[in-house]
């Protein structure tokens, strides 16, 4: 019996034996498999942009000033009906206001100018006639001519002076300020005040076409031209771009910040944007379109290089690669890979030619 028994326990320590050996076996054939995400090459358009920021202003302003002292008087815009107001818009010619207190006495003054103007006309007339015909001599009617042209001048300054208590605009545009009490908080101004010459009555710029003032530091003041094109975003509008394109760069660098000032013309056709608006600006220096392109993180440095892990079965092939025109999320691929190829995108950090991987996911 005990013979029997040591016999079992000698079996039971060989199968043991028999099955660590089996495992080490089972564990050395095992493979590591690098867990990796892909991304098909495609085909895109590209762009080297230039990112800034800006602040939106008139391209041009009108500011009507008074010119004889007075009183103030809005005229209404025949629009509404109503007095103008800030945010109306006018065309050029239109009438904002005037000034009031001499204008019955200058009115009274062109009128008998002008009765002057005509009786020294007929006059001169007349004494043409005669000089034709022989009855006044040359001296008479040049002094009558001389005194025609005086009384068409004097004239001509009444008009004038009547005229300069009419404050017009001279563009088309929308009143950006209207009257301001400069020693009163800069509140508006009340209808019927007093004001004296140089006051300002209103301030007039056309919207529909805006500048953008945009600051170029470091290598960014090489590229850019004029008349590239560009694009304004503002966070008012997340989902819509404003087209616009460069206009001017300032002949000097500022002494203070070191860049270069830049104007970017802005459509602002339908009026949404307004100015004093901080916007980002998108400066389109080159444009490639259908070219092939990955994603920025699947291309890394390796010794200099540019490289990317193309998928071949479970296995993956180092390629280097020249690159073109890119942003932060996809860079044209000019040399080294062809449209339709996977390329790792994620898990490329420990990858070198020829490793194993796993599949886990596309980007």
């Amino acid at each position: 019996m005990g013979c029997y028994v040591r016999l079992f326990l000698v079996l039971c320590v060989v199968l043991i034996l028999l099955s660590g050996c089996s495992n080490d076996k089972s564990l050395d054939e095992v493979e590591f498999l690098i867990p990796v995400s892909v991304s098909e090459v495609g085909t895109a358009d590209v762009e080297d942009r230039i990112m800034t920021t800006g602040t939106l202003r008139a391209s041009k302003i009108a500011r009507l000033e008074v010119e004889t002292e007075g009183v103030l008087e809005f005229l209404t815009n025949e629009k509404s009906g109503r007095p103008y107001q800030e945010g109306d818009r006018v065309k050029a010619g239109d009438v904002i206001a005037r000034i009031t207190g001499e204008d019955v006495r200058l009115a009274a003054r062109t009128k008998a100018n002008y009765q002057k103007f005509l009786a020294a006309k007929d006059e001169y007339e007349a004494t043409k006639k005669l000089y034709e015909e022989g009855f006044k001599s040359k001296s008479e009617l040049l002094t009558k001519q001389s005194g025609l042209e005086d009384a068409r001048l004097e004239y001509e300054r009444s008009l004038n002076a009547e005229k300069r208590n009419l404050l017009a605009t001279p563009i088309d545009g929308v009143i950006l300020r209207l009257a301001r009490d400069r020693d009163n908080q800069n509140q508006p101004l009340a209808v019927g005040q007093f004001v004296n010459p140089g006051f300002e009555v209103a301030r007039i710029a056309p919207t529909s076409v805006l500048i953008a003032d945009v600051d170029l530091v470091g290598q960014d003041v090489a590229k850019v031209k004029e008349g590239l094109q560009a694009r304004i975003l503002h966070y008012a509008w997340e989902n819509e771009v404003f087209t616009g394109r460069v206009v001017h760069l300032d002949p000097v660098i500022d002494p203070v910040t070191r860049a270069l000032r830049a104007e970017v013309e802005v459509d602002n056709s339908q009026g949404k944007l307004r100015p004093g608006m901080f916007v980002e600006v998108i400066i389109i220096k080159e444009q490639r379109k259908g070219v092939p392109y990955v994603p920025r993180e699947s291309v890394t440095d390796r010794g200099g290089k540019w490289v990317v892990f193309v998928l071949k079965g479970q296995r993956v092939a180092m390629k280097e690669v020249v690159l073109g025109l890119g942003d932060d999320s996809i860079v044209e691929i000019r040399e080294g890979l062809s449209v339709g190829e996977r390329v790792v995108t994620r898990g490329l950090e420990t990858l070198t030619d020829q490793t194993r991987v796993r599949v886990t996911g596309t980007t």
